[in-house]
């Protein structure tokens, strides 16, 4: 549910079931219904079992609205309005523990469905957000009734876009990311199928799950839907059969864990080169630029590492999107956001030197970070270095990305690492001398102060960092 404050346009990620399309007027969430969608609805906010799921949080906010202005009106015959969701993230984005409990979501919500008589007609991943480290369902047009004798029509793209990547993190210690960005219907069974060969064949749930599935898949390539329907109800597939297997799943998901994997950022904030005197300068100085102004809607924390200055920028804006490159770290900081109950931070894996770009169907049906960022406010400390000198990003092209990120008038809260400081030392020491000849704090300052207003400036004690607060197209 995309980032759009005024006007009405349709959701491009909506459009593949025609019974409901999602549209976006004036900041409302709105869905338009069919005549038996609404039916659907109708019944649904009836049920006993779908109610207790709004009041807790875990579906979406959804009530029935009176005629809003919708394309195609006479098309709907009916309108819900939805809670607005303060950032969409893709599956992708997320870290392994983010994904499970996406994973468990869901299946709760079908355990919930079934007995009541009603199922949901698929199991992407891409129907569930986040409030904070709070998953929710957001896809309400997906529930409908249950029919005897069917099996779960969203088996296939659960375990595609869910339990795939899982197993692929579980068992092979591989991060699912890079798999799911790549195809928007994540991981078909017959690649599982070829990667967990020989002995890992008999791993937790790769028997059923990935060999079982694909040999039916290829079994009945030929078949109809209707056949295979009728196939199993002749072999007495039931609702509580539905139920077991939706159970079993849910027990194997709760037991898989990701592959502790080493790396260099879990443990960053000890083995960092900033002294005790530098961060409690350099959090002095964020606290006063984010406070310095209107309180942000949305606040980025790019490189956020911990969440350490993810947790500062919650004090003072509405909502933090905490962006950090390692799977690893992302998981440990949702995790400890959970625990404490955070539901004003969302954690997100991805590189800053290849964000998420569009995808999907003409690129648009999954929005790019940049399209999705618009943000209030942006901290970019100790990740300007990372990209210029790491990545090879001219200078240039890292502050028009990040005064691309905002909105007009956001703050910048960006760090100088010069090229004297000792992380800066050791990524130079790998590249060829002379290589970055622009990369000095004056030319930094002059080229910052061409795309912003420079309202503070402070450099640590350390003397080899410099922190910046600005104001974007000030």
């Amino acid at each position: 549910m995309a980032n759009s404050r005024t006007g009405l346009r349709a959701e491009p990620g909506s459009f593949r079931d025609p019974a409901n399309r999602v549209f976006h007027l004036d900041g409302d969430v709105l869905r338009g219904l069919d005549e038996q969608a609404a039916g659907e609805w109708r019944a649904l906010s009836a049920s006993a079992f779908f109610p207790p799921l709004l009041a807790a949080g875990k579906v979406c906010g959804t009530e029935a609205v009176e005629s809003p202005a919708v394309p195609s009106a006479d098309r709907w015959a009916a309108v819900l309005r939805h809670e607005r969701i303060p950032f969409v993230s893709h599956p992708y984005e997320w870290s392994f523990a983010m994904l499970r409990d996406a994973a468990l979501l869901h299946l709760e919500i079908l355990r919930a469905a079934l007995p009541a008589g009603f199922t949901t007609k698929d199991g992407s991943a891409y129907n569930l957000q986040w409030r904070g480290v709070e998953p929710v369902f957001i896809d309400v047009g997906s529930f409908t009734p249950a029919r005897e004798g069917e099996p779960w029509a969203g088996y296939r793209q659960f375990c595609q876009t869910l339990l795939y990547p899982l197993l692929l993190g579980a068992h092979l210690g591989l991060d699912f990311q890079p798999w799911l960005r790549a195809r928007v219907d994540g991981i078909e069974p017959d690649q599982m199928r070829r990667l967990f060969g020989g002995v890992r064949r008999l791993l937790r749930g790769v028997p059923t799950h990935v060999h079982l599935h694909d040999a039916m898949q290829r079994g009945n390539a030929r078949a109809s839907t209707t056949d295979v329907r009728s196939q199993l109800r002749a072999a007495g597939y039931s609702r509580e059969l539905a139920l077991a297997t939706v159970r079993g799943i849910e027990k194997l998901v709760r037991r898989l864990e990701p592959r502790p994997a080493a790396s260099h950022w879990v443990d960053y904030q000890r083995t960092c080169a900033y002294t005790a005197d530098d961060r409690a300068a350099k959090e002095r100085f964020v606290t006063g630029a984010l406070a310095d102004g209107p309180r942000p809607r949305l606040a980025l924390d790019l490189g956020a590492n911990d969440g350490r200055y993810a947790r500062l920028a919650a004090r003072h804006a509405d909502y933090v999107v905490a962006v950090e490159q390692d799977p690893g770290v992302v998981d440990g900081l949702y995790r400890d956001l959970r625990a404490a109950g955070e539901r004003r931070i969302l954690p997100l894996v991805m590189d800053l030197a290849d964000p998420s770009p569009g995808g999907g169907w003409r690129g648009v049906e999954r929005a790019s970070f940049a399209d999705r960022a618009d943000s209030d406010a942006i901290l970019a400390l100790a990740v300007v270095h990372h990209l210029a000198i790491g990545r090879n990003v001219p200078l240039p092209e890292v502050l028009d990305w990040l005064v691309g990120l905002a909105a007009p008038g956001a703050r910048l809260v960006v760090e100088f690492v010069h090229p004297g400081d000792p992380m800066a030392r050791r990524l130079l020491a790998n590249k060829p001398e002379g290589l970055f000849p622009d990369y000095r704090p004056a030319e930094f300052e002059r080229l910052l102060a061409a795309r912003c207003r420079i309202t503070r400036r402070l450099d640590l004690p350390s003397g080899t960092r410099t922190l910046y607060a600005a104001v974007v197209g000030g």
